[in-house]
């Protein structure tokens, strides 16, 4: 057993570099190759819950999402759109949200990058 403080400011530098939001399924629009980052704090993505921090680098892209997954977003700006009902939402630090697995989403990082801290249930 552990307990872990999900920190403030942790930003992309803090990261590991996981390459190109290709590698995991994400479909780029803008930005160049967007650059995914991220940090594990309780299993891998792979397992049926886990939790990591994790973000990209600026640009526009789409994600489906392989799992479900409470998310807050610890630095950055992000406009999310669900694109199964067209509605639009920006997040700043501090911002949370719930997205369930199979939603097809929108992102279009407006600041250099992004981190969230998020925990997913496949």
């Amino acid at each position: 057993m552990s307990f872990i403080t999900i920190q403030k400011g942790i930003t992309l530098a803090d990261l590991d570099a996981w390459g190109s939001l290709k590698n995991i399924g994400g479909e780029i629009f803008a930005g160049g190759d967007v650059q995914a980052y991220g940090k594990a704090t309780f299993g891998a993505p792979t397992d049926p819950v886990s939790a990591a921090y994790f973000g990209t680098s600026k640009g526009k892209y789409r994600l489906v999402y392989p799992f479900s997954e409470q998310a807050t977003l610890i630095d950055g700006e992000v406009h999310i759109t669900d694109e199964s009902t067209g509605i639009k939402t920006v997040y700043k630090a501090g911002d949370s949200w719930f997205v369930s697995k199979g939603t097809s989403t929108l992102w279009e990082v407006v600041s250099d990058g992004y981190t969230k801290h998020y925990l997913a249930v496949a």
